[in-house]
């Protein structure tokens, strides 16, 4: 995410932006909300007197067009954010209804009143511009996936199982060059590839793409996991080989969060989850660390019942991480209810 323009006065105002990519369509979702106020260029059927006639020949023309959000939908296989709600300026049909498109390369102006929260989302999209791309291809004998890290979570992109037989000649070559030739095309937009699975099959791949893709090969770092697929993927996440190349990889730090919070809970100790037991832990002034899944923030917040109780969490020097329910982590906060703490001291429940 590219930030044009920043105008704020008491957390309220525009802010312009250029969408760079899915992850920036995903943290709009859960940026925009209803009340909102989103420019963006569109394209909207002019009809004139002749058009009554033949609709259908309708002209559609490029506008700027300012609408008031009711509703945002996120079409994570189209690549495409659909923002909902009513024409309020423009040079046509104020007052009608209109979907505004946004794609990667969109230019838009958000006018509102800024949660802490939402302006961290606008931080973090703009630092995760500049961090590497990485993808993770888990292999074994004759079968291969490979998965996109997003900010949201680890994306399969695509799959491959071949049969071997015992696992050697031509057809392991086979196989090879296919998830050679797949991992090539995917790599050109990525700046590391984490080659994961069971046994030494990926580091024999490896030495196949030493020989044949040599620049790819440059590329690719090995991890040792016991699966392969999505749960594959979940391993490479959890033994740190996405934050070693990352750093401070958002997906990264959620799993380590739900590791620390779950060993907390087997433990009894300084650990709080479910909206009850965590308002008493914030009553005390135990809150370190709130863990909040992005879907509860977004529900609670219709409600308008969140924001300030957000709001005593940072006044008690508490820290506030918003999970994302699209990756493992955030699924298992979800299963807690949505939200949990990581406590200074102990409390009773």
């Amino acid at each position: 995410m590219k930030v044009l323009k920043k105008e704020l006065r008491f957390n309220e105002g525009e802010i312009s932006l250029i969408t760079e990519s899915l992850d920036d369509l995903w943290h709009l979702k859960y940026i925009l909300e209803p009340g909102d106020l989103v420019y963006a260029f569109t394209k909207r059927r002019i009809e004139g007197a002749t058009d009554k006639l033949r609709p259908e020949k309708a002209d559609k023309k490029t506008v700027r067009l300012g609408i008031n959000v009711e509703k945002v939908e996120f079409h994570k296989f189209s690549n495409r954010l659909r923002v909902h709600g009513i024409i309020v300026e423009g040079s046509i049909d104020e007052g009608a209804y209109h979907t505004l498109n946004v794609e990667e390369g969109t230019n838009l102006s958000i006018i509102k009143r800024w949660k802490n929260d939402q302006l961290e989302r606008i931080r973090e999209a703009e630092i995760a511009a500049r961090r590497p791309k990485v993808i993770i291809a888990a292999i074994e004998e004759g079968e291969a996936s490979i998965g996109l890290v997003r900010q949201f979570g680890v994306e399969e992109d695509s799959s491959l199982r071949q049969s071997l037989g015992k696992g050697e000649g031509n057809n392991r070559n086979e196989f090879f060059g296919e998830l050679a030739s797949q991992l090539k095309w995917a790599a050109e937009k990525v700046d590391a590839v984490i080659l994961a699975g069971p046994g030494f099959t990926k580091e024999d791949f490896l030495g196949f793409l030493r020989t044949r893709e040599p620049e790819l090969a440059k590329k690719a770092v090995l991890e040792d996991t016991t699966s392969i697929g999505v749960s594959g993927f979940q391993e490479v996440l959890r033994r740190g080989a996405v934050d070693r190349i990352m750093e401070e990889s958002r997906i990264g730090r959620e799993a380590k969060l739900i590791e620390e919070l779950m060993k907390e809970i087997s433990m009894n100790g300084r650990a709080a989850y479910g909206m009850a037991d965590v308002r008493n832990a914030l009553s005390l002034g135990a809150i370190e660390t709130l863990l909040i899944t992005d879907e509860l923030l977004r529900t609670e917040r219709e409600g308008n019942s969140i924001d300030a109780f957000l709001k005593n969490v940072e006044h008690t020097q508490g820290r506030i991480v918003v999970f994302s329910t699209e990756f493992e982590p955030g699924k298992k906060l979800e299963s807690l209810g949505g939200i949990a703490a990581l406590l200074r001291f102990k409390v009773a429940p």
